[in-house]
């Protein structure tokens, strides 16, 4: 068996760093990014197999999965979803379109994607599927509602296909991150200036106290972790006869995992309140 694996959102970060590890790791990896000049970029730094998916657009996610076909020989032993991007603001400041472009990449993108891919893996009788989700997936946070819902709805959709997918033999594993070193604040920083009226939001203190963290250099808390705190979690999902359903990375998503589990809904809020503020 080839172990091919197609990742998605390796521009930077957790792809990136998952793309150029893997290869070393007897894994026929196929990168993808969402702009052609990554896709150069990427090849310039050594990743040998690049393809450009942008997962808001379902025409190219349907070529860049047959451009990877075309590389593996037509078979796919992992799907490694990790594309997404954060969008902060307040709910009420949200703009619809800016709610549905969050969901377009996070949600529907990778349901898009994934779904072709199972097809495939129910053909060939055998596959993983490795779902990239976020601390934020687990508890929700103030000013973080569009990205929360999306990989809310992640999770749902993962837990679901897991269980419906039982009887055959892909396995559907789930990663956790918290605070990762990556240009995930960076591009939210983009994202906040770009969608949101900061200037007539009653948000506004909040939002300029967002932006002064966003633009901080340095970890974004004491929990943070490299990108290779995640590989880890990856190479055991993708290489153990029994991978885990999901794996939690970095103390804060211990943490959040464990108050969700204990703690009355009232008393959690109180505390994403403070760590929001």
């Amino acid at each position: 068996m080839r172990y091919s694996v197609l990742i998605t959102g390796c521009s930077s970060g957790i792809g990136l760093a998952a793309a150029l590890t893997l290869q070393t790791k007897n894994f026929q990896v196929v990168a993808s990014c969402r702009k052609p000049e990554d896709v150069e970029r990427l090849r310039e730094l050594g990743v040998k197999h690049v393809v450009q998916l942008d997962l808001a657009d379902p025409e190219s996610i349907e070529r860049g999965l047959a451009q990877t076909l075309e590389i593996t020989g037509g078979s796919l032993f992992a799907l490694f979803n990790n594309g997404a991007y954060g969008q902060p603001g307040a709910v009420e400041d949200l703009p619809v379109d800016v709610l549905r472009k969050q969901f377009e990449s996070n949600v529907f993108g990778t349901h898009d994607l994934t779904t072709r891919v199972i097809k495939l893996m129910l053909a060939q009788g055998y596959g993983r599927i490795v779902q990239n989700s976020s601390v934020l997936g687990l508890v929700a946070a103030p000013f973080r509602g569009a990205y929360n819902a999306s990989k809310f709805a992640l999770e749902g959709l993962t837990d679901t296909m897991r269980m419906e997918l039982s009887d055959t033999p892909i396995k559907i594993s789930t990663i956790e991150p918290g605070p990762i070193e990556s240009r995930f604040r960076a591009n939210a920083l983009t994202a906040l200036k770009a969608h949101i009226d900061i200037e007539s939001s009653r948000h506004q203190k909040g939002y300029q106290e967002a932006v002064a963290r966003l633009e901080s250099v340095g970890p974004a808390s004491s929990g943070t972790l490299p990108a290779s705190a995640v590989i880890d979690k990856l190479l055991h999902a993708l290489s153990s006869t029994r991978p885990k359903p999901r794996y939690y990375v970095t103390w804060p998503t211990y943490a959040a995992g464990w108050m969700r589990r204990l703690l009355p809904t009232c008393l959690l809020d109180r505390i994403m309140i403070s760590r929001g503020n």
